[in-house]
């Protein structure tokens, strides 16, 4: 796509939207076809095991291929309840295409293109994939309506359970609704999944804080199970002078004010600095160039080599111009005299013995200090957890991260299952949209599980 710079012209509304729209083209039926046809078929396809879900990825692009799309993307959306968002958010480059058995002679199959395909035509078509079950009598909440919750909740309404979502957000589907940027994944994609949930009989209670609206005790006296799927919360503090200066932002909240227009002008023009270099980072960096900024820097306090964004993030930044300032660490945010932020000081840094997390630990370059004027800080180093909601159900966990069996993903209270971010982090699990879809499966058959298993013995012990 073309993407509005400023230059000599003056940039309006309309431009900013534009800016925001779907990058990648999606394939027209013949190129979907001639895709299709590409693919061998392999009798045990690597691209399957590669695949978190598991998704059956030859069978859904034979179906293409026959021109059964309704087929396919049921393939798909049954393996992965949130499949239509993963098909643009996935690392296919990592997971599946990087599997496909093609990279050792020619280009692997655009399997993530060809999913979206499938899922594109299941949402312009309206089609309902999947019917509730057989309702059991059985009543299961789930704390959070993002990929892991709506996962959870897709799989227990087809197998016959009275399921509510409560969400703290207006809408649900967590991440995937708000917090991935809209030029990747358009917010209605995450919402179509959200009602295909909703029309199995799953209840969604939005605006809903578990603490606030409704209590812990409440929920755990009402329902058969519970599984929480609360994500993380904020980005913390950056600890650092002027750090209360107008103008110092929080990349969650920054990404998320962009997946809902109409945008401002604010950004025009301006000089930003993004400080960290995850994704989250890249989101923040590259949202701030559509948003018109003239200058954008990410500031890291270790290297490249260290960065923890995926590779295409980081050359897709690099493609929006976007400057990259490594191994350097703010030290404080300068004011001018109305409070809004002026400059950056930072100061150089190299790296030492590695820390626990087997990075090399950055030090100081002593008298190394130095300033970058800027006109806006986005602070994207990672985020903090629900402790006290954590706590609150009595659950045992380390630092925030629930500690879980991780055959049933049950935590320290019987009743109460974990999955999501909510478990990512102290060797648990993986940070991505689709391990936290396949956590939520697992959840919802070990709760099925659990219930057959002292169903039966109710039945002997009679």
């Amino acid at each position: 796509m073309h993407l509005n710079r400023v230059k000599n012209k003056k940039i309006s509304l309309d431009d900013l939207r534009v800016n925001f729209s779907e990058i990648e083209p999606a394939l027209t039926q013949k190129e979907a076809m001639d895709e299709a046809n590409r693919c061998l078929y392999c009798y045990d396809a690597p691209c399957i095991q590669a695949c978190p879900t598991g998704i059956n990825i030859p069978s859904f692009i034979k179906k293409i291929a026959s021109g059964n799309l309704k087929g396919s993307a049921k393939v798909i959306m049954e393996a992965n309840p949130v499949g239509a968002s993963c098909a643009r958010v996935c690392p296919t480059e990592e997971l599946c295409e990087g599997a496909c058995v093609l990279n050792d002679a020619s280009l692997p199959i655009m399997i993530g293109n060809l999913q979206r395909h499938a899922t594109n035509w299941a949402i312009e078509n309206n089609a309902q994939l999947f019917e509730a079950g057989q309702v059991n009598g059985k009543k299961v909440a789930i704390i959070g309506g993002g990929p892991a919750g709506l996962s959870s909740a897709r799989e227990l309404a087809r197998l016959g359970y009275e399921v509510t979502i409560f969400e703290a957000k207006e809408k649900a589907g967590g991440l995937d609704t708000f917090g991935i940027v809209s030029f990747r994944l358009p917010q209605e994609i995450s919402l179509w999944e959200v009602q295909q949930v909703e029309n199995l009989g799953v209840t969604i209670h939005t605006n809903t804080k578990v603490g606030r609206d409704i209590q812990v005790e409440e929920i755990i006296n009402n329902y058969d199970a519970v599984i929480l799927a609360i994500g993380m919360s904020k980005v913390p503090m950056l600890g650092i002078e002027g750090e209360d200066a107008e103008g110092v932002y929080d990349a969650i909240e920054f990404v998320e004010n962009t997946k809902t227009p109409p945008l401002d002008h604010q950004f025009v023009g301006k000089r930003i600095a993004v400080i960290g270099a995850g994704n989250t980072a890249i989101d923040a960096a590259t949202c701030s160039v559509r948003l018109g900024a003239a200058d954008v820097k990410m500031v890291y306090r270790r290297t490249e080599a260290e960065m923890t964004a995926y590779e295409f993030e980081y050359e897709f930044a690099k493609q929006d111009g976007v400057e990259f300032r490594w191994l350097t660490q703010p030290t404080k945010i300068i004011k001018d005299e109305s409070g809004k932020v002026k400059a950056l000081e930072c100061v150089s840094m190299e790296l030492g013995e590695p820390d626990e997390s087997g990075r090399r630990r950055p030090v100081q370059v002593p008298n190394s200090t130095f300033t970058m004027e800027v006109d806006a800080v986005i602070k994207a180093i990672g985020q903090t957890r629900y402790t006290s909601l954590i706590e609150e159900f009595g659950l045992e966990h380390n630092w925030g991260v629930v500690k879980i069996d991780t055959e049933t993903h049950q935590t320290s209270n019987p009743k109460v299952y974990a999955a999501g971010d909510v478990i990512f982090g102290d060797g648990q699990g993986d940070a991505m949209v689709v391990t936290a879809a396949q956590q939520g499966k697992l959840t919802a058959h070990a709760i099925h599980q659990k219930f057959i298993a002292e169903n039966q013995v109710a039945i002997e012990s009679r």
